[in-house]
This record gives C-alpha cells, structure tokens and sequence, in this order.
C-alpha cells in the first residue's frame, strides 16, 4: 500500500497537494473524484469530507489519517517530508512570507474564486449572477495585481529566491484564472512565475497526470 491517497479531480485545488507529494517524492495513489457526475455528494466520500469538496487525503503511515483543505494537506505533506524542502527553515524571515503568502491565497483569492466560477450559489435570484461574476472579477484582478506587485519586490519567489509550496499554490489560482478579462499572465511577474514553476519537473509530472492542458489555460 502507498503512505498516501489523494482523491482528486483534473485541475482543481488538489493540484497543489499532488505538486506537494511529487516534489516530496512520496509513495501515493490518486483516487479520482467524478465531481461532473457528483461523485462529491457520495455518502462513502462524505464521510471523508463533510465540506463535499476535493481533495482529500488519507495518510495511511498514521493510522488512516484523513485530511481536507488544500493548504492543510500541504503543510501535512511538507511536515512529513521536510527534506522537500518545500518552505524554507523554521524561524527565518522566508518562511514568515512563504507561509503568509499561502493563507492569503487560501483564504482570500481562492474564495473570491468560488463568487467567480459559482455565482448562482451566492444569490437568490438569477438576474444577478452576472453582476456578483463581474465584481468578483474586479476583485480577483486586484487582488492578483497585489501578489504581482509583491513578486516584483521580492524576486524570483514569493518567499524571495527559494521556490516554496506557495509558489505552487499561486500557480494553481492563475490557472483558474485564464479566462478572466484580465488574466493573471498579463502581469509580467506572474506570467515569469507560471512559466518557472511548471518547468519544475515535479509539477510537470503532477499536471500531466491529473491531464491537465498545457499551455497554461483554464
């Protein structure tokens, strides 16, 4: 048996997580989650994840420990295998940043992306899909145009000049917004980030697998 499951659907927030276990070079499977076919919704995956949503992950090396939240699986991973070296060292002013980066990217782009791709679920009445879409629009581009801005201060990566989880994160929202009116790869230092993070060969394995289209569209 491998040390980890992830269930997963092509492209969605486990991609993160699956960068996270191939660059740990960690023994898992993938178990593939039909959300088209609401495979979500399954009383057998519900009691993995109440929240009805992927990814998931069991690690079976404690006892079948099972985890949800994209980030959280992250951190589990990296903390299993710290010779990733996947954040940088406990106590440095990186790891600060790296570690800041990845709960604003959890907790405020990618839940601007749920008002974007799934308005109807944010309001009673139709006829306002399309304003709540194109306001949560405004709001991720300037929301990505902060991330952009802070990467032009502090180098090559968000954490400075050491790839981290974060980085693999960020490339995981800009892909979700391709088709955006103003797409995250119009903005110089992102579109530079992208195309470092996917020449990564450990993320290359982990997109390709999950059959996720490359270039880099939505």
């Amino acid at each position: 048996m491998s040390d980890y499951t992830l269930f997963y659907f092509p492209g969605n927030a486990n991609i993160a997580a699956h960068v996270a276990l191939e660059e740990a070079g960690a023994s898992y499977e993938l178990s593939f989650v039909d959300r088209k076919n609401g495979a979500q919704l399954d009383a057998g995956y519900l009691a993995l994840n109440p929240n009805a949503r992927v990814p998931t992950l069991i690690d079976h090396t404690l006892d079948n420990l099972v985890i949800f939240e994209s980030a959280a699986i992250c951190l589990h991973i990296i903390d299993r295998h710290p010779d990733a070296g996947l954040l940088p060292p406990v106590g440095t002013p990186e790891r600060a940043r790296a570690l800041q980066w990845l709960i604003w990217l959890t907790n405020t782009l990618q839940a601007e992306f749920h008002l974007y791709h799934y308005p109807m679920h944010h309001v009673t009445d139709d006829a306002a899909i399309d304003a709540v879409r194109a306001k949560a629009n405004e709001r991720l581009d300037s929301q990505f145009a902060i991330v952009a801005n802070a990467l032009e201060q502090t180098g090559a990566y968000l954490a400075g000049d050491a790839y981290s989880i974060a980085d693999a994160y960020l490339t995981m929202l800009c892909r979700w917004g391709g088709r955006m009116a103003k797409p995250p790869r119009t903005y110089p230092a992102l579109n530079r980030l992208i195309d470092t993070v996917l020449a990564r060969p450990a993320v290359d394995r982990a997109y390709q697998t999950e059959g996720v289209k490359l270039p880099y569209v939505a």
